[in-house]
């Protein structure tokens, strides 16, 4: 029973990593293969599906570098009109990536399709590897958004590289990280698998994140994409071949992490000063 003054619940959010493979370069095949699976997550009862990071262009980098201006995807343009047509049949926010054409150059960007079809909300990879500053200009902004009461941070494949980023938005007000990866079989899968529950527990916050199944663009992507609790237990894996990973953003779940484990609460205010370095005789 609910004692007076106490927050009431919120129902719980389903949220699904969409792990699909793409051929670079093929927006409107690529946007076909969304609103396939777009369907297929409805047919579930997701509320909120990621797609990986260039979801709609593929992460090809040979030909990003090469001709980027053929993966530029843009609100009211053809894919994200197939998407969106999807969305809206089946009640469903997706998150879908494409090259955004900005004044200071390209920017690896999501895009959220709300279930009325339209563009709500975008963002920019605030993160770029060596190789990504050659084509690309980092975000300067980060995004939240809110569905059904919970509230999302967005983040692209390398922004989950930095602890900050991810403590940021959760600081901010996000319930969920929802990360749109590339990661490759190797090294690559590695750091996935450590900073995804790591990002999770260290903010007590759900983490959500959706990489390729398959190969494009001379690159073997590792799948999977997962869910993770906040308390950085996995919730579901979509191991390697394409598929959905789902899981369900429980309220109660979330509060008793937080309880429990007061990172949030209990951070040291910033340093007065730099560390002195204390040299050891």
């Amino acid at each position: 029973m609910k004692t007076t003054g106490e927050t009431p619940a919120r129902p719980p959010l389903r949220v699904a990593a969409a792990q699909i493979e793409a051929v670079g370069g093929d927006l409107p095949g690529n946007a076909a293969t969304h609103a396939a699976v777009i369907a297929r997550a409805a047919a579930h009862g997701v509320d909120v599906l990621v797609f990986p990071e260039l979801s709609l262009c593929g992460y090809d980098f040979p030909l990003l570098t090469a001709d980027v201006a053929r993966c530029e995807v843009a609100p009211g343009d053809p894919a994200l009109r197939t998407v969106g047509q999807a969305c809206r049949d089946h009640g469903v926010t997706a998150v879908v990536g494409g090259c955004a054409r900005r004044a200071d150059g390209w920017a690896i960007a999501s895009y959220v399709v709300g279930p009325g079809g339209a563009v709500v909300a975008g963002y920019d990879k605030r993160h770029l590897d060596a190789d990504e500053r050659g084509v690309f200009v980092p975000g300067v902004t980060d995004t939240l958004v809110e569905v059904r009461g919970w509230r999302l941070g967005l983040g692209i494949c390398y922004d989950v590289s930095f602890p900050e980023h991810a403590r940021g938005l959760v600081l901010a007000g996000a319930d969920a990280y929802l990360l749109a990866g590339a990661f490759r079989v190797g090294d690559s899968d590695h750091r996935r698998s450590v900073y995804c529950p790591a990002r999770a527990l260290e903010n007590t916050s759900y983490l959500v994140v959706a990489n390729y199944a398959g190969a494009h663009g001379g690159w073997r992507f590792a799948g999977h994409s997962a869910g993770y609790a906040p308390d950085g237990r996995p919730l579901a894996d979509a191991g390697a071949s394409a598929g959905l990973a789902v899981a369900d953003l429980d309220d109660a779940r979330l509060r008793q992490q937080r309880d429990a484990q007061r990172m949030l609460a209990d951070r040291a205010a910033p340093a007065s000063a730099p560390a002195p370095v204390v040299v050891v005789p």
